[in-house]
């Protein structure tokens, strides 16, 4: 994986106050996990921002925080509900010589024969599993191909997935990833090439409460 270093420093405002900060700019967010104690942090909104477009939950990131650095996960994102722009960034610190669960996504790409030749559709019911493996050893995420699933009723389930040696499945390997029924079906994703909308709090897999107020 690319090495992602965030900039961040040490935050004394906290709750309501930090509404100060986001007008100047800034996004608060907190830290906390491995051998150390919840830690109120701030970075720039601008910059974090891009860093954040197209990084998969299992990529870890260094915060460079009183010029030590830290490597994490993010966790929990929150975002303003009208604007769209984070408001607020939870990071768990990793040891990157210890294995730690998390949940990986599933992309799911290509264009399956059974939509042009037996208007078929592609359901997805699975978009992420849980594995366990040293941070630095999670997969970005796992490739799920439809254009090999040629007739309605083909699918893929999660024990069909290419996993790692060094990296532990605890999801359920019969859990259903994607099929193909017929006839349209209200919801899904014709050819899966949809795009799902961001909420307005993201989990990133399970994280410890941090134990913060904001």
């Amino acid at each position: 994986m690319e090495k992602v270093v965030i900039e961040a420093t040490h935050r004394n405002l906290v709750g309501k106050k930090v509404g100060t900060l986001r007008r100047a700019g800034k996004l608060p967010g907190v830290m906390y996990g491995y051998k150390i104690d919840p830690t109120p942090i701030t970075m720039d909104l601008r910059g974090i921002s891009r860093i954040l477009v197209g990084l998969s939950q299992s990529h870890i990131v260094y915060l460079n925080v009183a010029g030590k650095e830290h490597a994490a996960l993010v966790r929990e994102k929150q975002r303003d509900f009208i604007r769209g722009t984070l408001k607020h960034i939870d990071f768990q610190v990793v040891s990157l010589t210890e294995k730690i669960r998390t949940k990986v996504s599933i992309e799911v790409t290509g264009v399956s024969p059974a939509i042009r030749n037996f208007n078929g559709v592609v359901v997805t019911d699975t978009s992420e599993v849980e594995v366990e493996s040293l941070p630095q050893d999670l997969p970005e995420s796992f490739v799920v191909d439809v254009s090999s699933l040629l007739n309605i009723g083909d699918a893929i389930y999660v024990k069909n997935l290419a996993i790692p040696a060094n990296v532990e499945l605890f999801s359920n390997p019969e859990e259903l990833i994607v099929v193909i029924t017929s006839g349209a079906q209200e919801g899904v994703e014709d050819g899966a090439e949809g795009e799902i909308s961001e909420p307005e709090v993201m989990e990133r897999g399970k994280k410890e409460d941090p134990g913060k107020q904001d």
